[in-house]
C-alpha cells in the first residue's frame, strides 16, 4: 500500500490531549485531520481541521468520519469496537486494528494474551460471582486489587484490598460488571515502554521511563529508567513481541512493574500514545505522535534516539480556579517546555498539561522539573 500522500485526512477517533498532539504533528507533516468527539471545543478539535460533535458510536457521525477520511486511528481505547467495525466496513482502515483493541480493552484478555506469549503478570483471576470472590481469596489471597475489566483510568473502578471484608465491600460496590482479582505485587518502579510499528512490519522501541504515580495518577517520567542495562533491554524486547504479536500498526505504550529480583511484569496495555511518553516530544529525535503519524499514513518510522535525559511532570486541576499563574518565571528556565491542553476547566485531578525538562543529567532534570511545578498555582 502506497503512503498517503500530504493533502490526504486522518480520522481522530476522540478529542483529548493525545489527539491534540498528535494532529498538531499531522498539520506539520501536511495532513488534514477530522477529529470525532462528543464534547465540543475539545482539545483536539480546536486544533484539527474540523470536530464532529457526537457520540463514538452515532451512526451518521461514524459515516461522516468514513466519507472525509484516507485513515482512522484512536486516541482512546474505550471507543466502541462496534465503531470501528463500522468504519472499516465503509472501506475506512482503522489503526492500531481492532484485534489490539478488542484485548487492551479487556483487563482479563490483556492478562491473557501476554501469559499466551510466555510473558509474565501477576496472577489474577476473573470474578463474576461471590463463589469466584471467595475462590480469589483464598488461592491468590491479599494484599490485591479488584478491577472492572473494562474501563477505568487513573485509578477509576478498582480498590485496593486487604481483608475480606474490603473484598465483600468492593464486590457490591462494583457487582453487576465483570471483574478482575489482581495480586498487588511488591515492586520496585514502574516502567513503561513506547513502541511503533508501521504497516510494513518496521518496529522501534523508545527507551524505557520510569514513572512515579501519585492518587493511581501519572505525576512524573523519568527518561531513561534508573535501571541497570539488563533491565532497559528486558522492557524493550517485552515490547518488542507485544507489538508484533499484535501486528501493530501505530503506537502502543506497556506499562511494567520491576520487581526486586528484576522480573518485569506487564500491567496494562495502551493501544496509543501514552502519557509516560510525552517527554519524546523534545527529548527524542522522533516523538511519539510523529511516529503514530508515520505509522498509520505508511510512511517510514523515525528515530527514536534520546538526545538528552528529560523528565516530565503532569500539571493537575485543583478545583480551586482555571487561571494557571506563574508562567513567566516558569518559562525563564532553559530547556524546559510547556505543553497545555486547551481545558477550559481545571477539575481537582485532571490532567490539564505538562512540562518536560532536559538536562545532562537525569537527576538534575527531575529535580528542576519538581521545583518548576511548584512555581505554578490555580487562580
Amino acid at each position: 500500500m502506497e503512503p498517503l500522500a500530504p493533502h490526504s485526512t486522518i480520522g481522530m477517533l476522540g478529542g483529548g490531549q493525545l489527539g491534540r498532539m498528535a494532529t498538531l504533528v499531522a498539520k506539520r507533516l501536511g495532513y488534514n485531520v477530522v477529529t470525532l468527539e462528543p464534547a465540543p471545543n475539545s482539545p483536539c478539535g480546536q486544533v484539527a481541521d474540523n470536530q464532529l460533535v457526537a457520540a463514538y458510536d452515532d451512526p451518521a457521525a461514524l459515516d461522516e468520519l468514513a466519507r472525509r477520511c484516507d485513515v482512522v486511528t484512536y486516541e482512546f481505547e474505550n471507543v466502541p469496537s462496534a465503531s470501528v467495525e463500522r468504519l472499516t466496513a465503509a472501506g475506512v482502515p482503522v489503526y492500531p486494528g481492532a484485534r489490539l483493541l478488542d484485548v487492551a480493552q479487556n483487563r482479563l484478555r490483556e492478562k491473557r494474551f501476554a501469559r499466551q506469549l510466555g510473558l509474565k503478570v501477576a496472577d489474577f483471576q476473573a470474578v463474576t460471582s461471590r463463589t469466584e470472590l471467595e475462590q480469589a481469596i483464598e488461592r491468590i489471597g491479599f494484599p490485591a486489587i479488584l478491577k472492572t475489566t473494562h474501563g477505568g483510568y487513573d485509578g477509576k473502578g478498582q480498590f485496593v484490598l486487604n481483608t475480606a471484608a474490603e473484598a465483600n465491600r468492593a464486590f457490591e460496590t462494583l457487582q453487576g460488571r465483570e471483574l478482575i482479582w489482581e495480586q498487588r505485587v511488591e515492586f520496585v518502579k514502574e516502567l513503561s515502554v513506547i513502541c511503533a510499528r508501521n504497516r510494513l512490519g518496521q518496529v522501534v522501541i523508545y527507551p524505557a521511563t520510569e514513572n512515579i504515580h501519585v492518587n493511581n495518577i501519572l505525576d512524573t517520567s523519568l527518561a531513561p529508567a534508573r535501571v541497570a542495562g539488563p533491565v532497559q533491554a528486558e522492557a524493550q524486547r517485552i515490547a518488542r513481541v507485544l507489538a508484533e504479536a499484535f501486528e501493530l500498526v501505530g503506537v502502543c505504550g506497556i506499562e511494567m512493574f520491576l520487581l526486586p529480583d528484576d522480573t518485569i511484569l506487564i500491567n496494562e496495555i495502551a493501544p496509543r500514545p501514552h502519557n509516560s511518553g510525552h517527554h519524546t516530544i523534545e527529548s527524542c529525535v522522533c516523538s511519539q505522535f510523529e511516529q503514530q503519524v508515520r505509522a498509520v499514513c505508511g510512511l517510514p518510522l523515525g528515530s527514536v534516539e534520546l538526545t538528552s535525559p528529560a523528565v516530565m511532570v503532569n500539571l493537575l486541576g485543583t478545583g480551586r480556579g482555571n487561571q494557571l499563574a506563574g508562567l513567566a518565571d516558569l518559562l525563564a528556565i532553559p530547556n524546559l517546555h510547556l505543553h497545555l491542553y486547551g481545558k477550559a476547566e481545571a477539575k481537582a485531578g485532571r490532567k490539564m498539561g505538562h512540562l518536560t525538562v532536559r538536562r545532562d543529567d537525569v537527576e538534575e532534570a527531575l529535580e528542576v522539573a519538581l521545583e518548576a511545578r511548584q512555581m505554578l498555582t490555580w487562580q
